[in-house]
């Protein structure tokens, strides 16, 4: 079965707490890292915003992987928040095996 990496941005860690709990008691999510402290820099609405951000980064499995996406977008505060996904290629195989176990 395919691992997921699954990158969030959040407003803040309290957010974060909230969403990243959310998906691992809901089994959509075997485990969140979350970092505080990022600065982002984007556009938006035509203007050049600055903001202080957190990050989640959500490991998760194929099955799993659209209906964790829902639920972040369900849970988040942004109009169109970042929810981007690649693939886990190759790693620690009892690892990888651990993120299917909890997510099935």
């Amino acid at each position: 079965m395919a691992t997921w990496f699954v990158y969030v941005t959040v407003k803040d860690k309290t957010q974060g707490l909230a969403i990243g709990r959310a998906l691992v008691e809901e089994r959509l999510a075997a485990c969140i890292n979350l970092w505080e402290g990022m600065t982002s820099i984007y556009r938006w609405q035509g203007a050049v915003e600055e903001a202080s951000e957190a990050v989640l980064i959500a490991k998760t499995t194929e099955p799993q992987l659209q209906a964790l996406v829902e639920r972040v977008k369900a849970l988040h505060t942004y109009e169109c928040p970042c929810v981007v996904a690649w693939p886990i290629g190759r790693g620690n195989l009892p690892y990888l095996e651990w993120i299917e176990r909890e997510t099935g």
